[in-house]
């Protein structure tokens, strides 16, 4: 088992724990920034989680990806 396989391992056993984080530091920064920010913190902590569900899905293998599968040459849809 290769280093990124206990990384996604972990991710995945620990994704509930993550995600709690992921929303704690969310609501800080929001507090200490008294909210002028709302908009662009719960945008970047939506993306922090697309990444920690990506890292066990992957792209091109299932919902969470964050690309095309490796070697797809197809363009994306407009």
């Amino acid at each position: 088992m290769g280093y990124l396989d206990k990384v996604k391992k972990a991710v995945d056993d620990h994704a509930d724990q993550i995600g709690s984080g992921i929303d704690k530091v969310a609501n800080l920064a929001d507090k200490r920034t008294g909210g002028k920010h709302t908009t662009k913190i719960n945008k970047a902590s939506g993306k922090a989680r697309d990444f920690v569900r990506g890292l066990n899905t992957g792209p091109g293998k299932g919902d969470g990806g964050t690309g095309p599968a490796a070697g797809d040459s197809t363009p994306p849809r407009s």
